[in-house]
């Protein structure tokens, strides 16, 4: 690769990308061409000269049709579901100060099973069975929720006779119907907005509801009323842990309205999973840290009093069913030789009490 080339179609980036198994592509003005690889973003090419405004424009134009770049040129940025032959991706585009920058997911497009995994099946299979309720799948962006969240709606597609409804933003992975009846719906494609797509959803009949992101308030209030109205609900939230994510959840909601609305959780909720990718000791992968919450008596309990801070103590006592805190889970990596003693470090949430392991 010379340090000028500049290749044609941004296909010829995601075609290295795939090969390289890479999670995203970067194309951005000002910076060489990049990948981010088991979690680390760097250049694909060393020697490979910054990108100029012209190039990316270049490439944006080589996959954009009329009507995306009419969007891009008015709003200044536009993500949608990107589909060549080489397979479907996330892209997204923005203008920047130094010009255009692009940026692909790589969606691997086929749906990987529970044990593929490594997921707890005997603890999530139970939750993917009720026929109400609410399962949050919670963690930061690139940490494998898309990928969780595909292989539980999977398990349902083979394991029930039901209508599931997905409403993504884009559609990722894309569902056969096998044992259930599977309709995706894209928002701004097929809907205008998450909170009107699951108004619409209501009126579908379905019996598994998949949300993509809940967002807002509008969307969070109408997941819960859909969960309690005898549907389950499968949602994803940008939060690191169970408690946090019982917080977030209540804290969108008016002051006045949060006992009726702690009330509502504690009874609908049915599991949080919380993740994490934690790059491997040997440098060859990422290893899956999962911690699980299972809505039991003493759980609910919690919620409804608002004492969500005694939710780790709660956990630790509750491996019964499953439950598994995020720095157990970095624990047991550790103690496998998965990750390094710096990673788990880095990412639990009680460094004192890791640190006394250490030295324990």
């Amino acid at each position: 690769m010379s340090e000028h080339t500049v290749l044609a179609h941004v296909d010829e980036y995601l075609k290295v990308g795939i090969e390289y198994d890479c999670s995203d592509i970067h194309l951005p003005a000002g910076y060489p061409p990049a990948w981010r690889r088991f979690g680390n973003l760097s250049p694909i090419w060393d020697s490979h000269a910054p990108l100029k405004a012209e190039d990316t424009e270049r490439l944006a134009r080589s996959f954009l049709d009329e009507k995306r770049w009419e969007h891009l040129q008015r709003l200044g940025d536009i993500d949608f579901a990107y589909a060549s032959e080489l397979g479907r991706f996330r892209a997204s585009v923005i203008k920047q100060r130094l010009g255009y920058e692009i940026v692909f997911r790589i969606i691997t497009t086929n749906i990987r099973t529970m044990e593929d995994l490594e997921l707890p099946i005997e603890s999530l299979r139970p939750l993917t069975r009720y026929q109400n309720g609410l399962i949050l799948i919670t963690g930061s962006v690139g940490s494998g929720k898309s990928t969780t969240m595909a292989s539980l709606v999977d398990f349902i597609n083979m394991d029930r006779e039901d209508h599931i409804l997905t409403l993504e933003d884009p559609i990722e992975y894309v569902f056969e119907s096998k044992g259930c009846h599977v309709n995706q719906r894209e928002v701004h494609t097929h809907t205008e907005s998450f909170p009107k797509a699951l108004r619409g959803a209501l009126r579908e009949d379905p019996d598994i509801i998949m949300v993509g992101e809940m967002r807002d308030l509008e969307t969070i209030s109408l997941a819960l009323t859909a969960a309690e109205t005898g549907h389950l609900v499968l949602a994803t939230l940008h939060t690191g842990n169970a408690p946090r994510t019982l917080d977030r959840v209540l804290d969108v909601f008016p002051t006045d309205q949060r006992a009726q609305i702690r009330v509502m959780v504690s009874e609908s909720l049915r599991g949080i999973v919380s993740q994490q990718l934690v790059p491997k000791a040997d440098g060859s992968g990422r290893a899956l840290a999962l911690e699980l919450l299972v809505n039991t008596p003493a759980v609910g309990a919690t919620i409804r009093d608002g004492k969500t801070f005694m939710l780790p103590g709660i956990m630790q006592t509750g491996k019964n069913v499953g439950m598994i805190t995020m720095d157990e889970s970095l624990r047991n990596l550790y103690i496998k030789g998965d990750i390094t003693q710096e990673e788990t470090l880095y990412r639990c949430e009680d460094k004192a009490q890791m640190k006394s392991f250490f030295q324990s």
